[in-house]
């Protein structure tokens, strides 16, 4: 059945959504609240620290910020989550993404709050967009997308400054994810859905020749979610997603690996530059995989284990797989020291945590690697610093040109 267009609606919630069965949150039951600790470029106040300190090439903790359960770095902005489920964003407000007016540059270059009624759970951040998901299912979102011809808007083809719902009948969303500029939706009942710039076909429910502002039914095909079709005749389920930048990544109930999107550096591990439509990516099968992460031209994901694979484009180190390495067409194992439980990709470089709270980072040499220097790392370095000392990394976020860490005290 249709989906009605996607509307706009008032924000505070009406009393009957309060008997929606909760979004279990993970986030808290997995990570306890911490402080926030930014490295990187913050020229446009993204480090949240604000506007006299424009850089930290090693990680600095960000005062009066505390008891934050995730961090979401996106492409000039940072978007944190608190322990009692409030979005608090500091960086580039031009175009929306932090989500709260900022009449001056100091109010955007430090942590403020976004007006949201109701629990939030999960958050994520592209360039310059950001969402947020209620415990009851609901989705929020506030900046813009963009394609080849500028601004796209998110709804209506307008840069959205505060909060919007995104509403597609009585669809409950358990989980969310973001690209540059697209938006990956999981059902509570096992669907994918998408919005945002197809140009890439990383929303893969969009022909090559329909997937742009050109086609006939233009934006508004883009910007209303809708979901992902299978060519297979039963119905699949899909049990996780996550995004690179222009493209998209989903685990089915048996395990398998579905993309699409962009491809151009073999980033999804099949064949062609462009797919517009979801195809299986043989190559992660036979393992568990339980994180993936993407950034312009590379992809890394997480196994079961605790091993770390990458593959795509070698360039400035981000595969992590040495100086002589080529460029990987199939996920390729990265050596760390220990079992890693989350990774993270900036735009070109690759962040991984291990279980007993360490940061690794690689690839291109800028301060964002949090090692203290400019240089290319081309394979994993330990992430040090005065303000880790007696830290437990719990949580790490690559963004375009800075990274952020959650951190609690060593016990």
């Amino acid at each position: 059945q249709k989906m009605s267009r996607t509307a706009k609606r008032k924000i505070p919630a009406s009393p009957g959504r309060a008997k929606q069965r909760r979004i279990e949150n993970k986030i808290r039951k997995k990570r306890k609240p911490g402080t926030v600790l930014v490295m990187g470029d913050g020229i446009a106040g993204q480090l949240g620290l604000g506007t006299e300190i424009t850089e930290k090439p090693r990680p600095a903790e960000l005062p009066n910020l505390n008891n934050i359960i995730d961090v979401q770095a996106g492409g000039m902005h940072t978007v944190c989550l608190t322990s009692d489920f409030k979005v608090v964003t500091f960086g580039c407000n031009d175009e929306g993404a932090l989500g709260r007016s900022t009449s001056d540059e100091e109010s955007s270059s430090v942590p403020g709050e976004v007006e949201l009624a109701g629990t939030v759970v999960q958050i994520c951040a592209g360039d310059c967009h950001s969402a947020a998901l209620l415990d009851t299912g609901r989705l929020f979102v506030w900046g813009t997308f963009r394609d080849s011809h500028g601004a796209m808007g998110l709804i209506n083809r307008r840069i959205e400054k505060t909060p919007v719902e995104i509403t597609l009948g009585d669809m409950r969303f358990k989980k969310i994810a973001s690209g540059a500029h697209h938006i990956a939706l999981l059902s509570t009942e096992g669907h994918v859905y998408t919005f945002g710039c197809g140009e890439q076909g990383q929303l893969g429910r969009l022909s090559e020749r329909i997937a742009n502002r050109e086609a006939r039914n233009g934006i508004a095909q883009l910007l209303a979610p809708g979901e992902i079709k299978m060519k297979v005749t039963f119905r699949l389920k899909f049990v996780d997603i996550w995004t690179g930048s222009y493209n998209t990544f989903a685990k089915d109930s048996e395990g398998n690996i579905h993309v699409f999107g962009l491809n151009n550096y073999k980033q999804m591990g099949v064949e062609s530059n462009l797919y517009f439509h979801p195809t299986s990516a043989k190559c992660f099968k036979g393992k568990n995989w339980i994180q993936i992460s993407g950034g312009e031209h590379h992809s890394m994901a997480l196994d079961d284990q605790g091993i770390v694979y990458t593959l795509g484009r070698k360039e400035y180190g981000r595969l992590g797989l040495g100086k002589n390495c080529e460029d990987a067409v199939v996920p390729t194992k990265v050596d760390i020291k220990g079992k890693c439980t989350e990774i993270s990709c900036g735009s070109f470089a690759s962040f991984a945590l291990t279980e007993d709270g360490h940061v690794y980072s690689w690839g291109q040499g800028s301060t964002m690697l949090g090692v203290g220097d400019e240089d290319d790392r081309f394979e994993p370095t330990l992430v040090k610093g005065k303000q880790l000392e007696n830290k437990t990394v719990t949580k790490v976020s690559g963004g375009g040109q800075h990274a952020v860490l959650l951190a609690s005290p060593s016990t």
